[in-house]
């Protein structure tokens, strides 16, 4: 009789107390500027980079690249079978010369987890035949909603921003972000939000702090890298920005540099490859 109570009492107690280890979800994430520019740009071999890059991100569940102008097709063929790979927008025939934003988000995600994927082109640049030449690029960002298995909600910004040192880039940065701000706060489901990639803001000068504070400040971000040493080879510009949501929270376990991004012919990037293991709760 003993036993059948406790069969009772058991088949009564809410289900999600027993899965409750469950709910706590892990996720990988790469940041990566590919270098991806045409070759006659740049001095090495991409042929053989976009391939490799490709088969390293099959070792995480997202993966954010940016620069991922020329070699698609490269990097496409050193994807798993199973992965999903958003591509951000491309250029208009206003300027048969330009590129797309070189924005492209890769998902290695378990059976249930569901994704959307809104690409954004920023409404500023500075730079055609100086500052970088940013713009013959359609630079912007993606908006990529993540919904788990237990049916909770965030959100994740994949971005790069205007490169170039003069006072004119780094308004056009200041635009740009301004231009993320407005985006999150239409969406007024967002809660949980992870901002990452090449924001182009320089670690080493006061202006692109005080942009990048300020940004923090606005959205309600925490540098992950904040107390995370880069290898000295490298200028800080990317980062991987979180804000914790009322339902959704995010518990990192690691963060840092994955150093096998790298060949006998040396670095597969002129950027770091950034990390960040974390548990969704």
């Amino acid at each position: 009789m003993k036993c059948k109570f406790l069969l009772i009492i058991y088949l009564f107690i809410p289900f999600h107390i027993f899965c409750s280890e469950d709910e706590n979800l892990n996720l990988n994430i790469l940041v990566y500027n590919t270098h991806g520019l045409p070759e006659i740009f740049i001095d090495d071999n991409p042929k053989m980079r976009f391939p490799i890059i490709g088969e390293k991100t099959r070792d995480f569940n997202i993966s954010l690249l940016q620069e991922d102008y020329s070699h698609h097709e490269e990097l496409s063929s050193g994807l798993g079978t199973e992965s999903i790979a958003h591509r951000g927008g491309m250029g208009t025939f206003l300027c048969p010369f330009c590129t797309g934003s070189g924005l492209t988000s890769i998902f290695n995600l378990p059976d249930g987890w569901l994704i959307e994927v809104e690409n954004e082109t920023y409404e500023d640049c500075s730079g055609w035949l100086r500052g970088a030449n940013d713009c013959f690029a359609y630079k912007g960002f993606q908006i990529i909603k993540i919904t788990t298995p237990n049916e909770k909600d965030f959100y994740i910004i994949n971005t790069h921003m205007d490169a170039g040192r003069r006072d004119s880039d780094r308004y056009a940065r200041e635009k740009q972000l301004e231009n993320i701000i407005s985006a999150v706060n239409e969406k007024k489901d967002l809660k949980a939000l992870i901002v990452a990639g090449d924001l182009n803001l320089n670690s080493k000068d006061p202006g692109d702090m005080e942009l990048l504070k300020q940004f923090k400040n606005e959205l309600s971000l925490m540098d992950t890298f904040e107390d995370t040493q880069i290898d000295a080879r490298w200028s800080i510009l990317d980062y991987i920005l979180i804000k914790q949501g009322e339902d959704v929270r995010f518990k990192i376990n690691s963060v840092g540099e994955d150093r096998s991004f790298f060949t006998e012919e040396g670095p597969l990037s002129d950027h770091p490859a950034l990390f960040i293991e974390l548990n969704i709760y």
